[in-house]
């Protein structure tokens, strides 16, 4: 839906489903109900996310004809896709095989080409469309740790790829869609200062590169196109994670003349820590319950000195609570981005607010995308009902948006 000069939506990878039939299924199921409460007089949105199966599924027979129809049935419309986990979401152990297969491989390629050929097919005239996907590969896998130069140097040029697809795209049908990567904590690319080194270190030589052989482009149409094509997917959650304050990101971004193609709009756990160890209990007691098997929860922990320490995961942190200089711990856990309080617990709402409120005056992308995931893992006592819970995110968003 169009809220204040943005397209705002939900990412459906809320609703567990593999399959194309799970996902159109659950679309059928929740959409309206969503759309009847939030944007009942406008078209709505949607933040398609579809696994590596379910794309396939789609493009074979009149599966994406049926969809499209559904679509302008339902006065809905779909402009940004969550490319970033490639299979199994749901239900099992995801942890660091949300990152596999990661852009050194050709499953990763193919996977995002037919996300890019369903998301040109599917988006409206006048409008752009973007992709979310990894930040490259996981940055403690053996491989990527012992063979980083050549990593970086193989998930770059099938990056440029995906560019030169879209540059082709544009072409032929005038459609500005983009590749955003998403930066997360411990992925090969987490936070400002290394997208920025990637851009100029790999993406913007080597790119240059590919397209004047490919395209007879000059080195400037070069540059110019990979920045239109490639930009940054901006987690809140994953940018509050690593203490990275919003309004600075923006001004080195915009430096570079890096864009941002979509916004995630999500909150982090964060704990602050008493100087006194004793007293950290309560805490840790109100940590307890968000542990849980399902998908990495990494914490980057804040000394008095202003030091960071990072943990691949909650139960590692757990472990090392008694750190007497520790004093704030921040966790990746998307919680309710309408809530500020988990009673010994607190989220980093603050830069989600911070964010909504810059945008007002100041338009840096044309995609929002409220992306809680977790409800079903969240602890008993502050889960609610699916669609009372994205209705609230939504219009919580929408009121602040708006104000």
């Amino acid at each position: 839906m169009y809220t204040n000069r943005h397209h705002l939506t939900y990412c459906t990878n809320i609703h567990p489903g593999e399959s194309w039939e799970e996902t159109f299924s659950n679309l059928k199921k929740y959409i309206p109900k969503i759309k009847a409460e939030v944007s009942p007089d406008t078209s709505f949105g949607i933040g398609l996310r579809l696994s590596d199966k379910a794309s396939a599924s789609l493009m074979e027979g009149n599966n994406l004809s049926i969809f499209k129809e559904w679509l302008a049935e339902s006065d809905c419309y779909v402009f940004t896709f969550n490319g970033f986990p490639f299979g199994g979401f749901h239900h099992q152990s995801v942890k660091d095989q949300v990152h596999h297969p990661d852009w050194t491989t050709n499953l990763r390629l193919d996977y995002t080409l037919r996300l890019f050929n369903i998301l040109s097919a599917l988006l409206p005239k006048e409008m752009d469309g973007g992709i979310s996907t990894s930040p490259l590969s996981y940055k403690y896998w053996e491989d990527v740790k012992n063979n980083k130069k050549e990593v970086l140097q193989k998930a770059t040029f099938h990056i440029i790829r995906i560019a030169e697809r879209l540059i082709n795209i544009q072409q032929e049908k005038d459609q500005v869609l983009h590749l955003d990567i998403e930066p997360e904590p411990d992925g090969l690319l987490e936070n400002t200062h290394e997208v920025i080194d990637w851009y100029k270190d790999w993406l913007i030589p080597q790119g240059i590169q590919y397209l004047k052989e490919q395209l007879n482009f000059t080195d400037e149409e070069a540059e110019k196109c990979l920045k239109r094509h490639i930009r940054l997917c901006y987690d809140v959650c994953h940018f509050a994670i690593v203490y990275e304050k919003p309004r600075e990101v923006f001004s080195l971004l915009a430096n570079e003349g890096i864009k941002i193609g979509k916004i995630q709009i999500s909150a982090a756990l964060k704990a602050s820590l008493s100087k006194n160890v004793a007293q950290r209990g309560s805490v840790k007691d109100a940590l307890a319950p968000f542990v849980e098997s399902t998908y990495l929860h990494q914490v980057v922990e804040r000394s008095s000195k202003n030091k960071f320490t990072h943990y691949p995961d909650l139960p590692q942190a757990l472990e090392n609570m008694n750190n007497p200089d520790a004093r704030e711990w921040r966790t990746h856990f998307h919680v309710p981005v309408f809530l500020a309080n988990y009673g010994q617990l607190e989220s980093t709402q603050e830069d989600i607010l911070d964010i909504l409120e810059y945008i007002k005056g100041k338009k840096i992308t044309n995609h929002l995308e409220v992306e809680t995931y977790t409800w079903e893992v969240l602890p008993d006592d502050i889960q609610l009902e699916i669609v009372d819970s994205i209705v609230r995110e939504l219009q919580w968003v929408q009121k602040k948006l708006i104000k």
